[in-house]
């Protein structure tokens, strides 16, 4: 049942016109980054070679890449996040789908698996770009790998904050602009804390998606990943629940 509601909404994302013109956007600002960082580098490669540890391509364009991506994300996911309960709710849909067989957890876990495969193929297109630089140098595959997972934990986190907003209105503006404002709140949080400031920090995603940035694969943030995603889905189901037994 999981699998299917992660289906259903994966196809809804292309029946939207919106969505076509959202990825067509995206993929030309996210190109255009990208011939830009490459031009930057190719430009100052001459004097990267007299240095006898001289950053390579993927450092250069990688790591900037991937944290434009991330900072596209935490804009992007609010607007498809209001969308899989708060639209639901406000078009009488939600009513019909909890009185199916199905439990609240296979509609979160459906919706949200759903969702992270379209964001998925936006992260596999980036990668993709990068790939194109094997034809002409060697690639540091470990920073690629660590930059494409990082991005999937982050993607995952906003994804999970986002729906639990988006189950606490029947308004997708609402949803959308409160869980805009959260992700901004964080990412205000993380960019303003002083160097000792650890415990607000470390409480922010996009701190802990700087070490995959740099190509550090920590177990720490792992961690805080799995947790991040496991509480908000879990005060999602939490809420339907409510919802089920209140409505």
């Amino acid at each position: 049942m999981i699998l299917a509601i992660a289906h259903k909404e994966f196809r809804s994302l292309f029946v939207i016109p919106s969505t076509w013109l959202i990825l067509g956007a995206l993929q030309f600002i996210l190109a255009w980054f990208f011939l830009a960082r490459l031009d930057a580098f190719l430009q100052v490669q001459t004097q990267l070679a007299q240095l006898a540890n001289a950053p390579g391509v993927t450092i250069a364009v990688t790591t900037p890449l991937f944290g434009t991506v991330a900072l596209i994300l935490m804009m992007l996911i609010p607007i498809f996040t209001m969308r899989l309960i708060a639209e639901e709710r406000r078009n009488q849909t939600l009513i019909l789908l909890m009185s199916a067989p199905v439990s609240d957890s296979h509609i979160v876990l459906g919706k949200f698996i759903g969702l992270m495969l379209f964001l998925l193929l936006i992260i596999a297109s980036c990668i993709l770009m990068v790939l194109t630089l094997a034809a002409g140098t060697q690639l540091d595959t470990g920073l690629l790998l660590t930059n494409a997972l990082g991005i999937v934990l982050l993607a995952a986190s906003y994804v999970a904050l986002g729906m639990y907003v988006s189950s606490l209105t029947a308004q997708p503006a609402v949803a959308a602009i409160g869980a805009l404002a959260i992700f901004f709140g964080l990412w205000l949080m993380e960019v303003s804390a002083m160097e000792n400031d650890n415990i607000w920090r470390s409480l922010t995603p996009t701190s802990h998606f700087q070490s995959f940035n740099n190509g550090l694969l920590n177990s720490t943030d792992l961690i805080f990943f799995l947790l991040f995603c496991t509480a908000f889905l879990l005060l999602t189901i939490r809420r339907l629940h409510n919802n089920r037994i209140y409505s």
